[in-house]
């Protein structure tokens, strides 16, 4: 027999309430700052601190997810030969994409960011992180399900994502499809799906990006 489920104890919240004008003008700074994340496709060797990519990783678990299950994990990959393996069977999947897979259309909008198949970021970032969504588990040989877990880790990565914006480094998020490659190479159980590879650290110095802007709020949003 299913032993029942034990409540969990309850604590007051922490939550200061501010006042409006305070709000306002938080919420400008932090729509500036975050703002002006954009990702770079050329990295530097330069060291980062563990300890930035341990706080952000932390920040990303206090995203909302079903039950509080937080049902994903996150591989943080700084050995050089692990990112090699990478690279070369991520640039596979990338020279089939633009050679076969892809639409003319997808192409076509592709055009304008200079991509291709070549992925040198892969190895020249301090950090890869490959991110996972865990539809189940099986804990003492009992299967264990998850539930939203492609959403969960959506919202974890963008707060993860955030984070490291705000910490001062750039991000880069790598998605060729499929993305199987990384569990094999990284250990991981085949039931975890890997939804992202996201590439950390310092931008170099002549580094550019698209002088491209984003919707304005009409675009997106919906007051009703």
């Amino acid at each position: 027999m299913e032993q029942p489920k034990v409540k969990f104890p309850f604590i007051k919240l922490d939550f200061i309430e501010k006042q409006p004008l305070d709000m306002i003008q938080t919420s400008e700074q932090l729509k500036n700052k975050l703002c002006k994340r954009r990702t770079v496709r050329s990295f530097s060797d330069k060291h980062v601190d563990k300890k930035i990519i341990e706080n952000c990783l932390l920040a990303a678990s206090s995203a909302p997810s079903g039950a509080n299950k937080q049902p994903y994990q996150f591989v943080v990959i700084s050995n050089p030969a692990l990112k090699e393996k990478i690279k070369f069977a991520a640039e596979k999947e990338e020279k089939l994409f633009y050679e076969k897979r892809a639409s003319q259309t997808w192409l076509n909008d592709l055009k304008p960011f200079n991509t291709n198949d070549q992925k040198p970021y892969l190895t020249q970032a301090p950090y890869l992180i490959a991110v996972f969504a865990k539809p189940f588990d099986f804990i003492n040989d009992k299967k264990v399900k998850y539930y939203y877990p492609i959403e969960s880790t959506g919202l974890a990565t963008g707060t993860l994502i955030s984070a490291l914006h705000l910490s001062g480094l750039a991000t880069l998020t790598h998605t060729p499809s499929p993305l199987n490659f990384l569990n094999e190479i990284l250990g991981q159980p085949k039931q975890y799906k890997a939804l992202i590879l996201l590439v950390v650290g310092y931008p170099t110095k002549d580094t550019v990006v698209p002088d491209q802007g984003r919707k304005k709020l009409f675009e997106f949003t919906k007051f009703i």
